[in-house]
Order: C-alpha cells, then sequence, then structure tokens
C-alpha cells in the first residue's frame, strides 16, 4: 500500500563531517538554478551545499532537476568525461535527487528517482531508473541492524539442497572461508565464532547510505537499490542490482552488463557479469567470469573460474572451474576447483531416495564427460575423469587420477583404471598445471591456489589407493587360490604376499572388484598391476623433487636434516619447559 507522507522543507539537518569546505547558494546561483527549471522541496534553497572556492561551482550545469532532502554537491566544473566511447559534459541533467552527497565532477543525467547515495569524484550516471539505498542496508552480507528479525538475515545454501550447510556472506569470504563453515558442522561453538565474527565487522545502526567510488560509470540500467559500487566499476545495461557489494579497484576493475540480475551477494575484484546472467544469495571471487544467461544460485563460486550457459544451484565452488556450455542442475555439490563441465552433463540431477538434502562432493581436477549425470550422494577423489554416461547409482571413486566409465556389455558395475592421466595422458596434467598459472589475474592473492597435481593431498589419495589395490588383490589370490598364499593364513601375511605378487608380476593381466565404488552393483577396477606401479613412480618422484626443493639452498641433505632435528629438539624442550 502507498503511504502519505507530508512534506517539511524546513530545517533539514545535515550530518556536519558532509559540509566541511562547502557552503550554501548564493542568491545568484539560486536564480540561475530557477531559470534551469530546477525545483526544490525547500523553497529557500537552504537544503544544497556546494565547494566554497570561487570558480569550482558552476550553476549553469545543472537543469530540469527536482531536488528534496539535504544535497551535497562537490566541484562541478565545465569539463568532459571520456569513457571508451561515452563523452559527456559534467553537470546534472533530467533527474530526481534527495538526500545525496555529490563528488567532483560528476556526470548525472536522466536519472528517475536517486535518493541516499555517496558518490566519489568522476562518476557518470546515465539514463538509470532508480538509484537508492534504504537505512537498514547490509550491501549482500549475512548480517541484522538493529531491531530486525533472524528471518531478515540472508543466507547462502552452499553444498546441501537442505541448507544443512548454510554460511552467511561477508565481504572478504574467499572459498576457505566457506569450506571450514559449511563442512565443520558438529563443532557448535565454531559455527557460533563465524556468526559473531560476522556480525562484529558491520554497524548494527540503520543509518546505512549508499556507496559509489570514484570512476564509476552506470549507464542504461533500470534497478540498482542498496548496492556499493566500489572504485572504477563499469555497469551497462544491468536490469536489477540489489543489495549486493560490487569489489572494484582501478587495476582491478569489475564489470556488470546487458540484463544482468544478481541480488543478495559479493561481486569480487575484476569479475565480470554480462548477458542475462543472474545471480542471486552468493559470493563470487577474484577474477571470475559468469556470463551468457548463466543462473548462479545459493552458491560461493572460487576465483578465477568462468561460467556460462549454466546453471548452478547450492555449490561451494573452488578456483579455477570451468563450466562454458549448456548444463543443468549442479546441484547442492562442493568441487574443490580446477574442474572442467561438459556440455549437456546433469550432475545431482535426480535422487535415489525422497531424501532432499543429498551432496556430491569432488575432489580438485573433476572433470564430469559429455552428457554424463550422477545421482546424489557420490564421490569424487581428485583428477577423476568421467566418461560420457549416465550413472544410475551413486559413486564413491576413491582412485586418484582415475578414468571411470560405463560398464562393458551391460554390466551393470563401473569400470575404472586408476592412474589413467598418468598411464595415457601426462602431457593434459602438465598443460593445466601451467594453463590455471596463466590464467590467475589476480593482483591480490588472499588464497593460495595450488595448481600442480602432484601435491600433499592427492598424494595422500594416492598412497590410499596404493593400500586398497593391494587389499583388493589380497582378495582376489584368495579367491582364485593363488599358489603364493599357501602356508600363509594371517591378514598382515596375506596382505604382504599381495603386495609381492603386485611386484613381481608386472606384466599380470587380472581385473579387481571393488564394492564400494558403486552402490549395489560395485566396479570393476582395470589394470591394476600397471596402476600401482605407476601410482608408486609417481610418489618417489614427488618424494624426491621435494626433498631436493627443500636442500636447495642448503650445503647438502644431511646438513639440512641435522638442522630440522635440532629445531624439533629446541621445540620439544620448550614444550617441556612450558
Amino acid at each position: 500500500m502507498v503511504k502519505i507522507e507530508n512534506i517539511e522543507n524546513n530545517n533539514i539537518e545535515i550530518p556536519k563531517e558532509l559540509i566541511v569546505g562547502k557552503r550554501r547558494l548564493s542568491e545568484s546561483e539560486i536564480e540561475i538554478l530557477r531559470k534551469n527549471q530546477n525545483f526544490n522541496e525547500d523553497e529557500t534553497w537552504s537544503n544544497i551545499y556546494v565547494e566554497k572556492a570561487a570558480g569550482d561551482f558552476d550553476p549553469s550545469l545543472i537543469k530540469l532537476n527536482f531536488f528534496s532532502g539535504f544535497i551535497v554537491i562537490g566541484k562541478l566544473r565545465s569539463i568532459r568525461l571520456h569513457y571508451n566511447d561515452l563523452l559527456l559534459t559534467a553537470g546534472i541533467l533530467r533527474s530526481q535527487i534527495r538526500n545525496v552527497i555529490i563528488g567532483d565532477d560528476c556526470v548525472i543525467r536522466n536519472v528517475g528517482y536517486f535518493e541516499n547515495y555517496k558518490i566519489g569524484d568522476r562518476v557518470i550516471l546515465s539514463d538509470i531508473s532508480e538509484i537508492s539505498c534504504t537505512k537498514h542496508s547490509k550491501f549482500g552480507n549475512g548480517v541484522l541492524k538493529e531491531n530486525e528479525p533472524e528471518e531478515n538475515r540472508i543466507w547462502i545454501g552452499v553444498a546441501n539442497e537442505n541448507d544443512g550447510r548454510a554460511v552467511l556472506p561477508f565481504e572478504t569470504m574467499i572459498t576457505a572461508d566457506a569450506y571450514l563453515w559449511s563442512h565443520y558442522r558438529s563443532d557448535s561453538t565454531l559455527l557460533e565464532r563465524f556468526i559473531s565474527i560476522t556480525e562484529n565487522n558491520f554497524s548494527k545502526k540503520q543509518d546505512t547510505i549508499g556507496f559509489i567510488g570514484n570512476d564509476v560509470v552506470v549507464k542504461n540500467s533500470s534497478i540498482i537499490k542498496d548496492a556499493k559500487i566500489c572504485d572504477s566499476a563499469y555497469i551497462k545495461g544491468a536490469f536489477k542490482l540489489k543489495n549486493i557489494t560490487i569489489l572494484s579497484s582501478e587495476k582491478e576493475p569489475s564489470q556488470i552488463g546487458e540484463g544482468v540480475e544478481m541480488v543478495n551477494g559479493i561481486l569480487g575484484y575484476g569479475s565480470k557479469v554480462f548477458y542475462q546472467a543472474i545471480a542471486v544469495r552468493f559470493v563470487i571471487g577474484r577474477n571470475c567470469q559468469v556470463k551468457y544467461g548463466a543462473r548462479l544460485l545459493n552458491s560461493v563460486l572460487g576465483d578465477n573460474s568462468t561460467v556460462s550457459c549454466c546453471e548452478i544451484l547450492n555449490n561451494l565452488i573452488f578456483p579455477f572451474h570451468e563450466q562454458h556450455h549448456n548444463s543443468s542442475f549442479l546441484i547442492a555439490t562442493t568441487v574443490m576447483g580446477q574442474s572442467n563441465i561438459a556440455a549437456g552433463a546433469t550432475i545431482g540431477s535426480n535422487h535415489n531416495s525422497r531424501s532432499p538434502d543429498g551432496e556430491i562432493f569432488a575432489k580438485r581436477g573433476f572433470w564430469p564427460g559429455l552428457c554424463s549425470d550422477f545421482k546424489h550422494n557420490s564421490r569424487f577423489a581428485s583428477f577423476v575423469l568421467v566418461s560420457k554416461g549416465s550413472y544410475q547409482f551413486e559413486l564413491d571413486i576413491p582412485y586418484p587420477f582415475a578414468l571411470v566409465s560405463p560398464g562393458n556389455n551391460g554390466d551393470m558395475s563401473v569400470s575404472i583404471i586408476p592412474a589413467w592421466w598418468f598411464m595415457y595422458d601426462m602431457f593434459a596434467i602438465t598443460r593445466n598445471k601451467n594453463k590455471f598459472l596463466r590464467r590467475d589475474k589476480r593482483l591480490v592473492k588472499v588464497q593460495h591456489i595450488e595448481t600442480d597435481p602432484l601435491a600433499p593431498d592427492t598424494m595422500q589419495e594416492i598412497m590410499a589407493a596404493l593400500e586398497r589395490i593391494i587389499g583388493l588383490t589380497a582378495i582376489y589370490l584368495q579367491k582364485t587360490n593363488n599358489e603364493c598364499l599357501k602356508g600363509f593364513s594371517r591378514k598382515e601375511q596375506i596382505f604382504q604376499k599381495a603386495k609381492d605378487y603386485l611386484h613381481q608380476n608386472p606384466n599380470a593381466d587380472f581385473t579387481l572388484q571393488d564394492s564400494v565404488c558403486q552402490k549395489k552393483y560395485g566396479a570393476t577396477i582395470f589394470k591394476p598391476v600397471q596402476a600401482y606401479t605407476t601410482y608408486r613412480k609417481v610418489v618417489k618422484y614427488f618424494a624426491t623433487r621435494t626433498l631436493s626443493e627443500y636442500v636447495q639452498n642448503k650445503d647438502s641433505l644431511q646438513v639440512a636434516l641435522q638442522e630440522n632435528l635440532f629445531k624439533e629438539k629446541k621445540s620439544r624442550e620448550n614444550i617441556i619447559i612450558l
């Protein structure tokens, strides 16, 4: 319902800090403004303050406007602002302005309604239906103002459709923050501290004023409400920007383009969103692109990621995620980055139960093939390549660098070749590492991103996979009554003999059955001996390389180890003393 409010022209209070170096209009300036068909709710024009210095305020540059509330205007001189192909003379034209602080040498043209904002210097605002800010705006952060109910708080339901892992967005959030918050739910004290830390970074007073930084250009847009727009941002043709923060700087400018709708979220430095993209309840990292009709809902997108033509719902996605084609319902997923979603993939599109809170967890390097689809709940080790197919049952793939494909000849079990990347496409692994490093355009690297496929996380997975292959080989040898097990019955003896068998028979050709890899039907492990040998080579290489890097600035390995042992000894002594 539209409410009626009485107009009060007298005794308008302007915060004193806003009028330092400013003065009221002179009679001659008021006369010029009236002749230029400007109107003011305050008939005395005492609500407008301008620059004190002579020659820094030209009233002839203000035409056909309606003013109300308090207005503070910085330097306004007869100069032109040039941005790309846009060339406009500084001034205020055909706009309705209320409670606005304007910086130096700005252009405000055809702004239908402009209220409760502070804008910086050299700002261009042209052909905009509405720019306004409520007193209780949070600019996309998950906080509450005084006397607001809890239901007003904005949560992002990452990784779980049922909001079981929801996090509160804040301006400096990175994917590591969201991961800790969303995946350690059993620690109630930790969760409470996350909320209090978020709350303590923002004022609770209902006195918020909108902000537009220096050198910002906004043109041909519809609605900008409760937005914080930082320096050098460029916005053209946006449909709706509401309750958001657009982080931007001169060296890392952000852009928002035609038809974009963004509500309740944070856009990172140097990021670009255009061509009818939609983002609701989101955090987008640095140097990201969201374009071509992409829908990003209830999700956190890591640095250096590009998504287009797709739908992303309830996701926590780490840096270097690529999703360029039509793929839908990447739902309730944690993807650890360096991933590539192929065209037609429908990850988590259907459930195998009536539960609404299924999840998919994929470690870095996840690469599903064309038109592949998976079901909740599923897990994937690092750098798993999933070939084209419809996977009807939940998957749990513990083998890193593996190829997963549907079963052959109607077999309902899936087929897995562990260590496939190292055996058949080592070039791609090396290329991806270098590619990611080249694409990292962040000037400020808040979050360290490990792009090396051979790192502690993948080495731990490889070690676990080696143990698993040995264990499955032991079961195979027992079932086939292999002679190498004669005289041995204890579990540890059989395990050792299976390990010896893998070493002594490098050309053995057999398959293993792993019941864990797929619900109900399990998986067939192909080339287990070759995979075992390859995994061991990778671990040895990683160990040798790590030692080499560690001692490269030392005289010898022995000196390095002695220094390290001395530090450990001193540390233990200090612990004992304490």
